[in-house]
């Protein structure tokens, strides 16, 4: 019976695809002929990552100035469903180049991620800063932790939702299971050929030897450095007092707020009214948010998925949201 269950799936699985292939939408991005802004969701603005944008503005439909929501939410990393860096830095890019707009509020909420996006989203912000002279300010919501506080350093202003949980200044570089106990009770010999004594180092058949430990402590303590560095810069705040904080610790709002790790606790609407003031600035506050599009292949296998087995397909998708799957460092 589970034999013919497969065979039936497979059959249309393949008569799908066929049919999509024949269509032309399994590659499934039914973006409009029209370079440039694509409106996804009321309020909602995206730039369209398979188009180039022109110079002299990212968003061709608005006619006044503009300060720039900019949505970091999810897992920082390479690529994910609610996050992409390229999209991220290809949108720092073109707000630069954007005579209308005036400025940038980062609305993030992030459990934080990888070490290099982190920094390299941080540095884009820095960029942007420097060669535009417009403000960049930061509205924490609920998690804006690690490395989602580390970019948030790129902002003059830090804003917190009351209910806020922040911090998590640290670092995670990897981890090391030795299962060589096991297999070998288990009568398992399991060898790796190498050259070079510490190219095996944290694999499963491979003691962690003393030598290897300090070098994977080395490369935390680098990161850490660098992490509690920019947040001393950011902050105004002297590095040995910021390493009392960075612990690895999460803050509420409040607690942040009297530590000096952000600077007012407000709502969204009243940190835009105050940005408003402070600028005297008359504009409109735009979001700009990635959205994954999914394919019509990625979809049906989805569907199908879920279908034959629910509960392994739901764990993946909880699964992938895991930071420590994304590298061997994060912040």
């Amino acid at each position: 019976m589970k034999n013919k269950k497969g065979l039936i799936i497979l059959i249309a699985i393949i008569a799908l695809a066929l049919i999509s292939l024949c269509f032309g939408i399994v590659g499934g991005n039914n973006a409009p002929d029209e370079p440039g802004v694509v409106i996804t969701n009321p309020g909602i603005v995206r730039i369209e990552k398979k188009f180039g944008l022109g110079k002299e503005n990212a968003h061709p439909k608005l006619k006044n100035d503009y300060i720039a929501v900019l949505h970091i939410e999810g897992v920082i990393s390479p690529s994910n469903k609610t996050y992409d860096q390229e999209w991220l830095l290809r949108t720092i890019g073109n707000l630069k180049d954007d005579k209308k707009n005036c400025g940038i509020l980062l609305f993030i909420d992030s459990p934080g991620g990888t070490v290099y996006e982190a920094d390299e989203a941080y540095l884009k912000l820095l960029e942007y800063k420097k060669e535009t002279e417009r403000p960049v300010y930061a509205y924490f919501a609920s998690l804006a932790a690690s490395g989602g506080y580390y970019i948030g350093c790129a902002a003059d202003t830090i804003f917190a939702n009351r209910n806020t949980l922040t911090g998590s200044i640290g670092v995670i570089c990897g981890s090391s299971v030795d299962a060589t106990g096991m297999l070998e009770k288990i009568g398992i010999k399991s060898t790796t050929f190498t050259a070079g004594r510490n190219k095996n180092m944290l694999n499963y058949n491979s003691p962690l030897t003393e030598e290897q430990r300090n070098i994977m402590q080395s490369i935390a303590d680098d990161a850490y450095e660098q992490f509690t560095g920019i947040v001393a810069e950011s902050r105004g705040k002297d590095i040995a007092y910021v390493k009392t904080l960075a612990d690895g610790r999460i803050y509420t709002a409040a607690q942040a707020k009297e530590n000096g790790l952000v600077d007012d606790i407000c709502s969204l609407e009243d940190a835009k009214e105050k940005i408003s003031k402070e600028q005297d600035f008359d504009g409109s506050f735009e979001d700009f948010k990635f959205e994954y599009e999914e394919t019509f292949f990625q979809s049906l296998m989805n569907t199908i998925s879920f279908i034959s087995h629910p509960k392994a397909f739901i764990d993946d998708v909880r699964g992938s949201t895991t930071p420590l799957r994304l590298s061997y460092m994060a912040y």
